[in-house]
C-alpha cells in the first residue's frame, strides 16, 4: 500500500498515513467495493470509473497487496518459474520469453533456481506459498524421493514430467530419428549418443528415440557408444571422450548443456578431419558459424513460452494434460 502525508491544524506535515482502497473510495465518492473491482479490472465496472480509480491510485502511490487480495479470494497474478539454472541457453531463452509474455498479461513472474535439487525445489515452492503465488511453472527435479506436485499451487511441468499432470513438453522423437538417419546416410555406422539419465522422462524418451533411429537405419545399438547421467557439460565432455575412444565416428547429443561439453571434445578430436559427425541438442546461436555449421535438434522456445502463458491466464483450452511442441532437425556441415 502507498502512504500520504497527514497535516495537523497548523498545516505541518505529520505522520504518514496508509493509502487504502477505502481512502481512494472516499476521495472519489464511491464505494470501496467499486474501487476494488476497478483495480481488478472487473468487467462490471464502467471504463470511465476504472480509469478514474487507477489514476487516483497512481497519484497516491497505492500498491495492491497480494496477501490482502488472496484473503479476499482474488487472483494475486503471481507466477513462479522453477528452473535448474539459467546458464543453459534453453532455460535462459525460455525465462526471457515467458517474462515478456507474463508482462503482456500483467502477471508477476518470480524465478527460482533449483540446481535440479529436490530440497531447493521444495524451498522454492514454500517461498511461493508465502507470497500467495497462484501458479508455478517448473522443470521437475529428478530423484526417486521427489515429493508430489503441490496441491495449493497450480503446477505446470516444463520439458520433463514427474507426474501425470499438466505439462508443456517437446516432441523431439522425429527430430532425433532424422539426425540418426542423416548421419547414417552420410556413411556413419558407429553413431554414439550422450544424454540425460533415463530416470528423467526427457532422458528416457530421447534415448529411446535415438535407438529407434538406429533400428530404422539398420544399425544395432551398442552400449559402449552410449553415455547417460546428470545433464551437465561434464557429462557431455566425459561421455563424448569415452564414446569416441570406443570407435564412434559420429555423435548425437540429447541435451543443451550436454551438447556444450560434447562439442568441445568433438572440436578437439575431429581437428581438420571433416568426416567426424556431430549433432547438438538445441540450436545454439553460434552453431551456424562453427566450422561448416553444427547440425542440431532445434526446440521451439518461444512457442513453449507462449503456450505456458496462455495456460496461466486460461486463454488456452486444455487438450489433455500434455501440450506438445515438435522439435526440428537442422542439417548443417557437421552431419554431412
Amino acid at each position: 500500500m502507498g502512504r500520504i502525508l497527514c497535516r495537523d491544524g497548523t498545516g505541518r506535515e505529520g505522520r504518514m498515513a496508509r493509502v487504502t482502497i477505502k481512502s481512494i473510495a472516499r476521495d472519489l465518492g464511491i464505494s470501496h467495493m467499486t474501487v476494488s473491482r476497478a483495480l481488478s479490472n472487473h468487467p462490471n465496472v464502467l471504463r470511465e470509473t476504472r480509469e478514474a480509480v487507477r489514476k487516483r491510485a497512481e497519484e497516491l502511490g497505492y500498491v495492491r497487496s497480494s496477501a490482502a487480495a488472496a484473503i479476499r479470494g482474488d487472483d494475486t497474478r503471481i507466477v513462479g518459474l522453477l528452473l535448474p539454472n539459467i546458464t543453459n541457453e534453453f532455460y535462459a531463452r525460455y525465462a526471457n520469453a515467458l517474462a515478456l509474455e507474463c508482462d503482456r498479461r500483467a502477471l508477476h513472474l518470480i524465478i527460482h533456481l533449483t540446481d535440479d535439487d529436490i530440497r531447493r525445489e521444495s524451498e522454492a515452492l514454500r517461498r511461493l506459498r508465502e507470497v500467495q503465488a497462484g501458479s508455478a511453472v517448473m522443470v521437475p527435479a529428478p530423484g526417486t524421493d521427489a515429493p508430489t506436485l503441490p496441491r495449493d499451487i497450480r503446477a505446470i511441468q516444463l520439458i520433463r514430467r514427474r507426474a501425470d499432470a499438466e505439462a508443456v513438453l517437446v516432441d523431439d522423437a522425429a527430430a532425433l530419428g532424422d539426425a540418426v538417419a542423416q548421419l547414417a546416410g552420410a556413411g556413419h555406422r558407429r553413431i554414439g549418443y550422450v544424454g540425460a539419465d533415463p530416470g528423467l522422462s526427457s532422458g528416457r524418451s530421447r534415448r529411446a528415440a535415438f535407438r529407434a533411429g538406429l533400428a530404422r537405419a539398420g544399425l544395432v545399438a551398442d552400449p559402449l557408444l552410449e553415455a547417460t547421467g546428470p545433464p551437465t557439460p561434464d557429462l557431455g565432455r566425459s561421455g563424448a571422450s569415452r564414446i569416441f575412444d570406443a570407435g564412434a565416428t559420429a555423435l548425437v547429443c540429447g541435451g543443451f548443456e550436454i551438447s556444450t561439453g560434447a562439442l568441445t571434445i568433438w572440436l578437439e578430436r575431429s581437428g581438420s578431419d571433416r568426416n567426424t559427425g556431430f549433432v547438438g541438442y538445441g540450436d545454439v546461436a553460434a552453431y551456424p558459424w562453427i566450422r561448416d555449421g553444427v547440425a542440431a535438434v532445434s526446440v521451439p522456445v518461444e512457442a513453449l513460452a507462449e503456450c505456458t502463458a496462455a495456460l496461466l491466464t486460461d486463454e488456452s483450452t486444455p487438450n489433455g494434460p500434455a501440450h506438445r511442441f515438435v522439435a526440428e532437425f537442422v542439417v548443417r556441415g557437421s552431419a554431412r
